[in-house]
């Protein structure tokens, strides 16, 4: 689960704590609801959906791993770039066969199907409607093709202040964010 201030739109730059060492990046699905749904069915699940678009779960793997959970790792502002738009459930014709890819700095680094994936978006909502009650506009990420940096072999492959990310998935649009250093001069009290 991320805070809504983890949410950064296209082109929006993704901000490297300095501290955080690992910072990685996993392309998603993202599935936005359109109603309030609990216990859902299979069936009710889709008609719950009102659409689809592409979110960049950021990680930071080294609090992420150290933690040995996930909350944390992934909670920081502007770890959940999400976009370039929301494509309406009914403009996908078939969600079973999209192809996912992301490019760093132009280099391919996750190439994969979403017929690959684990459960289909409709079993997803089914789960999750069992544990919480779903409402309109929650945005539910997917999980991730291989090629993440931590798992590249034999040598990780974090992001660095400068690199661009390009996730596209078929029919969704190509989603870009730049990393950035963090600016230390800011300091925000709130309100």
């Amino acid at each position: 689960m991320k805070p809504n201030t983890a949410i950064i739109g296209p082109n929006d730059d993704i901000i490297k704590p300095n501290f955080v060492k690992q910072l990685d990046y996993e392309a998603k699905l993202a599935i936005i609801t359109g109603k309030e749904v609990e216990n859902a069915s299979i069936n009710d699940a889709k008609s719950c959906i009102f659409g689809y678009t592409i979110l960049n779960d950021v990680s930071a793997r080294d609090i992420q791993f150290k933690d040995l959970q996930w909350t944390r790792g992934k909670s920081f502002d502007t770890f959940a770039p999400i976009g370039p738009w929301i494509t309406a459930a009914d403009q996908i014709s078939d969600l079973a066969n999209l192809y996912v890819r992301t490019r760093v700095n132009n280099e391919l680094r996750q190439g994969s199907n979403t017929e690959n994936m684990v459960l289909n978006v409709f079993a997803i909502v089914y789960h999750l409607s069992r544990v919480m009650t779903l409402k309109p506009c929650d945005i539910i990420a997917t999980g991730t093709p291989a090629g993440v940096g931590f798992s590249i072999k034999p040598h990780p492959k974090f992001l660095k202040v400068e690199d661009t990310i390009d996730i596209e998935i078929e029919g969704l649009g190509v989603l870009r964010n730049r990393v950035a250093a963090e600016d230390l001069s800011v300091v925000s009290l709130g309100g």
